[in-house]
């Protein structure tokens, strides 16, 4: 029998439980994105996520270009909560919303999708990175919590600096407008926001890191799951 035969069922396996993985992960994107206050938490002048949890997840279990596709339907949900259910500075990330004279544009795409594919692959560094740092009981084991804790705090920073400092650099006018500050403190407010919001969204996301990577990580559980 042609060997090259034999194998295709096992790789078509592979590619099967890949696409199934991907989906998985997907669909809880999805169901977080569009459940009223369970992904994106409104609070008025933005709204805070914690979506990004399981693309961090999913770029630690199954690599940054995963993780990264993943991170682009996170931006994509964004995208599409911003564009039909607009909040006071939704022209941020989405070039099909406006109020009054103040519109999104071309810096609202990159806004929207760039920080959030990013949370895809940077965790999965953060994380690889503090493993070759660890110990070799750490490395033999697999799972590091330290390592965790860094990604979910990274995934969670780089999606809101990343956010935050676009914003500044693309709408800084329209976003003082917006938030009825003037245009020489927005980059004040968007410290603030940042605290606010993104400091606990870090913590959070730290947390949620360590306690179900702690569980996905070990390596018999990868292996029963088929990462």
């Amino acid at each position: 029998m042609n060997n090259s035969t034999t194998q295709k069922p096992a790789g078509s396996r592979y590619s099967t439980m890949s696409m199934v993985q991907v989906a998985i992960f997907g669909a809880i994107i999805c169901i977080m994105a569009f459940t009223p206050f369970l992904g994106y938490i409104p609070l008025g002048f933005t709204r805070a996520t914690i979506i990004h949890i399981p693309v961090i997840i999913a770029s630690l279990l199954m690599g940054p270009k995963k993780g990264g596709v993943l991170g682009f339907l996170f931006g994509l949900t964004s995208f599409i909560n911003n564009t039909i259910n607009p909040t006071a500075t939704s022209f941020v990330f989405t070039p099909f919303y406006s109020m009054g004279e103040i519109s999104g544009g071309v810096g609202s795409v990159i806004i929207c999708f760039i920080p959030r594919i990013l949370v895809g692959i940077v965790p999965y560094f953060v994380y690889k990175l503090v493993l070759r740092l660890s110990s070799e009981e750490t490395r033999n084991r697999g799972v590091s919590n330290v390592g965790l804790v860094l990604a979910g705090i990274s995934g969670a920073l780089v999606n809101t600096l990343l956010v935050m400092n676009l914003i500044f650099v693309f709408f800084r006018e329209a976003y003082a407008q917006a938030n009825e500050v003037a245009v020489s403190a927005v980059y004040t407010f968007i410290l603030s926001v940042i605290g606010i919001n993104g400091v606990p969204e870090a913590i959070v996301a730290g947390i949620l890191t360590l306690c179900i990577g702690k569980v996905l990580m070990k390596k018999n559980v990868r292996e029963r799951l088929g990462f």
